[in-house]
């Protein structure tokens, strides 16, 4: 037997009390000003969304909705009005045994970023909303498409920190040849190799630098294989893997092979694994993923390979764009958060833009019965595969 609607909203709201405000839950009174309701819903759908609770006081007290106001209508319009771009909200009115309250549920927002009637950009943090910093900002940008960072300029490059051989090979292949031109600073800025003040892109030093590490030191992979379950076992191998975006994909993945234990038998004339091992594609993917997508705008974080008994941890820097769900993933979808990287990473053969790639890594492993996770913690993606076949109950 299921609860009847109102006593399900009542036991929610109690619920949502009970836990106090913290960085998904507030509380608002009766009286709150549309601007202070304003800066909660752009805090709420800038961060990860949020429950908000008005008739509720700071301590948690209910203090109710009086008078004859449609508190609904209100939100409502604080929420298409006070709000830029508006904000969908879900709302709905609780009579509690102390008085009304109004339950409003922000989701995260998927036009983000979104800004208060007085052009504050919030986020949440803890039980209090501030005004983002600049690489906050920098990444809501950045998840929404109205910014990428791949094509930013790195300051103090030039075209002597860029491998020529290597753009002559690149551009060889479509007929063009590149040592002939006088003015390559010109066509590598066309190409967005280059800005066109001369300086290196993101996505041109990474792609085509001659030591890209000098300038982004954090752009690089670092591995890490441990004995047992959890990072506190004994560390059997670490390496941090740089250079050029191809070379560390190839590097990375001769890295995992090496590290892989591959038990087998004899069976007849031939030598079986008795372990179940992935398709070595599926690594790939997972490499290309992390280097193509990541958000290069976060400094002083590498990706990140961890190796376990039981799994494979694949941890990149950068939430999903807006338009990304984790539960699209295992669909397809096809993203990118650094699209001249992309445009080059496809050229070259590494990037499939069907967006086919974690689809195919998801049925690996379902096929095999094995743990497969794709998860959002904090300001990272990060992609778990279990070596171990699923125990259904």
């Amino acid at each position: 037997m299921t609860d009847p609607p109102g006593d399900y909203r009542i036991a929610e709201v109690l619920a949502v009390i009970r836990q106090g405000e913290n960085s998904s839950v507030e509380f608002k009174s009766a009286n709150a000003h549309p601007d202070s309701l304003a800066r909660e819903l752009v805090a709420f759908a800038n961060t990860q969304g949020g429950t908000l609770l008005i008739g509720v006081e700071d301590d948690g007290r209910i203090s109710g909705l009086t008078g004859t106001l449609d508190y609904e209508e209100r939100i409502a319009n604080i929420a298409r009005h006070n709000v830029n771009p508006p904000i969908n909200i879900e709302s709905a009115m609780v009579q509690m045994s102390e008085g009304r309250v109004l339950l409003v549920k922000v989701d995260r927002g998927r036009d983000r970023p979104y800004q208060t009637a007085q052009n504050q950009f919030l986020i949440r943090v803890g039980s209090t909303n501030r005004t983002a910093t600049q690489g906050e900002l920098l990444r809501l940008f950045q998840q929404a498409g109205l910014f990428h960072y791949d094509a930013t300029a790195v300051q103090g490059t030039g075209i002597a920190g860029l491998n020529l051989a290597a753009l002559d090979r690149y551009f060889n292949q479509y007929g063009f040849d590149l040592s002939a031109e006088d003015d390559k600073p010109r066509i590598l800025a066309n190409a967005d190799i280059m800005t066109e003040t001369g300086e290196a892109t993101v996505a041109g030093l990474l792609l085509f630098g001659i030591n890209p590490q000098r300038y982004l030191s954090y752009a690089g992979i670092s591995f890490a294989h441990f004995a047992g379950r959890e990072i506190t076992e004994e560390l059997i191998d670490k390496q941090v893997i740089e250079g050029v975006l191809s070379f560390q994909v190839d590097s990375a993945l001769a890295v995992i092979r090496h590290n892989l234990q591959r038990p087998s038998r004899i069976q007849g004339a031939r030598t079986e694994d008795t372990r179940f091992q992935y398709p070595e594609k599926v690594f790939r993917e997972l490499l290309v993923n992390a280097v193509a997508h990541r958000n290069y705008a976060i400094t002083g974080s590498r990706i990140r390979i961890q190796l376990f008994t039981d799994r494979i941890e694949f941890i990149s820097p950068g939430r999903l764009p807006n338009s990304v769900s984790i539960a699209k993933l295992p669909i397809g979808v096809s993203y990118a958060v650094n699209p001249i990287i992309v445009k080059f990473m496809e050229n070259m053969r590494y990037v499939d833009r069907l967006g086919r790639g974690l689809p195919m890594v998801w049925q690996a492993a379902r096929k095999n019965q094995r743990d497969i996770r794709f998860e959002e913690i904090g300001e990272e993606f990060q992609v778990v595969l279990g070596f171990q076949e699923l125990r259904y109950r």
